[in-house]
């Protein structure tokens, strides 16, 4: 359980995603770069569609920031599938590094100080 004022981060995949392990990778580059270093975030599989429908996920990788997706793209459908970002280099399997790190930066801004 996270402790008040901590942010909550998540990876959430479909199972044998490849870009988790990647995505994972982003995750923690942009903590760092946003100067989040201590921050830690975990990794949800999502199995069925019931449940893609459930917590409107819309494809895998996405990453949730206290259960937000800084990414969402309104009128998306949900579902059990590979998700593409747009970036600045075209269609990419993750997102564009810069804007995870403004993101990831802008949340623990408006966070209330412990």
């Amino acid at each position: 359980m996270r402790e008040s004022g901590e942010m909550d981060i998540e990876i959430v995949v479909v199972p044998d995603c490849p870009n988790e392990a990647p995505a994972a990778e982003l995750l923690r580059r942009a903590l760092d770069d946003a100067g989040l270093n201590g921050t830690a975030f975990t990794t949800r599989t999502v199995t069925d569609r019931a449940e893609a429908e459930l917590t409107g996920f819309t494809g895998s990788p996405t990453i949730l920031i206290d259960g937000r997706d800084p990414f969402a793209e309104p009128g998306r459908p949900a579902g059990l599938a590979c998700r593409v970002y747009a970036t600045r280099g075209g269609l990419s399997g993750l997102p564009d590094p810069d804007r995870l790190r403004d993101a990831l930066a802008a949340a623990a801004h408006t966070r209330p100080r412990r």
